[in-house]
């Protein structure tokens, strides 16, 4: 008995503990589009085609995600043209003043990335 109540104890435990740490969520094409609206001020006829591009973007990103079985370089390899392409077509939507707060947002993320970090805390 004294095993059997350890052993939920433990469980419990590590599931508390990788609870706790926050593992990376991806944000939806919509909750992207309307991350993007607030902090570039788009126009709702510009976060519309926004979102249109980012979900054709999850949606190959997931095939691509799917056949690289998880082979991490695969994946990678197949997601960067889908993102450049993504980025090229979003850039094209925005003013100029726009196009450079978005490169500034995607250099500071990158940034990020690099330095073992992801997005930005979110305020539950």
């Amino acid at each position: 008995m004294k095993k059997i109540f350890l052993m939920c104890c433990l469980v419990v435990g590590f599931a508390a503990a990788s609870h706790a740490q926050g593992g990376r969520m991806r944000m939806s094409p919509d909750e992207q589009a309307k991350a993007m609206q607030t902090q570039l001020k788009l126009t709702d006829d510009q976060t519309a085609k926004i979102t249109s591009i980012l979900t054709v973007q999850a949606t190959k990103m997931d095939s691509v995600r799917t056949a690289s079985n998880g082979d991490r370089q695969a994946m990678m390899q197949g997601m960067q043209p889908i993102r450049q392409d993504s980025q090229a077509k979003i850039v094209a939507i925005l003013t100029p003043e726009q196009a450079a707060a978005y490169k500034k947002m995607q250099d500071e993320m990158r940034a990020r990335m690099q330095n073992g970090g992801g997005a930005p805390p979110q305020n539950n």
